[in-house]
């Protein structure tokens, strides 16, 4: 297989994804969920039963949220309602903005919180403290929504906060656990924006960018039932080894464990009565899109899984057996065919390089490829466009890819070792480049083979 067939590949696989990110758009989402005939909101997808509200009961509608898709789910509610919303108030991660009329738009930071997350929250938070029993509160939760919401517990500062998210995604820990935690040292999340706003009507309306979609998980589920404890978010402080990264995080989480502050809000709270949560979008939609863009462009495709978890390395090896096995027995699907996976992986960071979970999936991956006939092309992207501290989505990699590297004196495997992947694909031409997507439903990966 030449050089041309071997870049028409490459092309075909940033043609996949791309197309994975048309049902999982975050203006559409809202659009196909939330529907208003004359005076009554009818919420759900064609052909389900769906929740109907009566628009009349409601003095003032509103929106509030977070989250790096929020703001053109916001437009699409605008669009929905026109006149009858009165206000609103989101935060985004900078630069993830759209044009809105009526809605204040928060630019803050992520994934570490900052200054503008904590009063963009703070002043939810007053806007939900102040809603009463006839009003309607569009919520719009996405991915990052954790980082954006974020007003600590007191007596946890945000420099406390900030230091401990670092702390957990530098060790491993998965989103379930970052969040447990996340949740504990919080004054908005796992639910507690639900107990602010009661007693008003929340319309909750998440896209999803968490593994197995659960709701609690999206954003630390400001506006959903929380199931985790102090006890278990002191656990997870103990398990990684810090939980003496900030002594007020500690002593505000061991005094939640001996009962002396509330615990978050469980299912049979009576907040959520007038609480309606909904997932609009999901890595699962990415998945089977990237299937049809597949098959149309003459892949017979396969989906394993939009439930990848689990160490980035021995993810990347376990699809690059996969890959190997087509090659060598045509299982578990005949060429030419797109393997295609989802979730989210982890990477535990012992090296002082820049990079993401994808970026770092497709370095450990071109390792493997190296001596495969040159037909096979591994990609793997963020779908919000974003990969770690980077701009760029992640990266697209075949059996060249480590001989490149040392045609400009790089060592991949050196490279690896120092979590480098971005300077690495930098240099090798071999980044996805989308920008910001304004959508966030975990990732993308593909197995290319001719």
């Amino acid at each position: 297989m030449g050089d041309v067939a071997l870049q028409q590949l490459r092309q075909a696989a940033g043609d996949i994804f791309r197309a994975s990110l048309a049902p999982v758009d975050p203006y559409g989402a809202v659009k196909n969920f939330v529907r208003v005939k004359g005076h009554t909101l009818i919420l759900g997808k064609e052909g389900r039963d769906p929740v109907e509200l009566d628009l009349k009961r409601f003095d003032r509608i509103a929106i509030v949220g977070g989250g790096k898709a929020t703001a053109p789910m916001a437009r699409a509610v605008e669009d929905l309602l026109k006149a009858r919303l009165k206000s609103g108030i989101i935060t985004v991660k900078y630069g993830f903005t759209d044009t809105l009329k009526r809605t204040r738009i928060v630019e803050a930071g992520h994934p570490v919180p900052d200054e503008a997350g904590v009063e963009g929250t703070r002043m939810i938070l007053d806007f939900l403290q102040k809603a009463g029993e006839r009003d309607l509160i569009f919520s719009l939760i996405s991915g990052g929504g954790s980082a954006l919401l974020c007003q600590p517990a007191a007596p946890v500062s945000l420099a406390e906060k900030q230091a401990l998210t670092r702390a957990l995604l530098a060790c491993g820990a998965s989103i379930d656990e970052i969040n447990t935690v996340r949740k504990h040292i919080s004054a908005s999340k796992g639910g507690q924006m639900a107990r602010a706003a009661a007693p008003a009507t929340v319309v909750n309306l998440m896209l999803s960018d968490v593994v197995g979609d659960k709701m609690d998980v999206i954003a630390s589920g400001p506006f959903v039932p929380d199931p985790s404890t102090f006890d278990q978010a002191l656990r997870i402080l103990r398990k990684y080894g810090i939980e003496g990264a900030s002594e007020p995080v500690y002593h505000h989480v061991e005094a939640g464990v001996k009962g002396e502050i509330n615990e978050t809000p469980k299912a049979d709270d009576p907040v959520f009565n007038r609480v309606f949560n909904f997932i609009v979008g999901s890595n699962i939609m990415a998945l089977e899109a990237a299937a049809q863009k597949a098959e149309a462009l003459g892949y017979a495709p396969l989906i394993l899984s939009s439930l990848i978890e689990g160490e980035t390395r021995d993810v990347a090896h376990f699809h690059t057996v996969i890959l190997k096995e087509m090659l060598r027995s045509r299982n578990p699907i005949k060429p030419p065919a797109c393997v295609i996976s989802g979730g989210e992986t982890t990477v535990t960071i012992k090296g002082k390089g820049l990079g993401g979970r994808n970026q770092e999936f497709c370095l450990a991956a071109a390792l493997d490829l190296t001596g495969l006939e040159p037909r096979v092309v591994v990609l793997s992207g963020g779908t919000d466009g974003n990969d770690g501290p980077t701009d760029a989505a992640g990266a697209v990699v075949d059996p060249h890819t480590v001989a490149k590297g040392k045609a400009l004196g790089l060592d991949a495997g050196e490279f690896l070792d120092e979590n480098d992947a971005y300077h690495y694909f930098e240099k090798t031409g071999e980044l996805l480049i989308t920008g910001p997507t304004n959508t966030n439903v975990m990732d993308v990966r593909l197995l290319l083979v001719k």
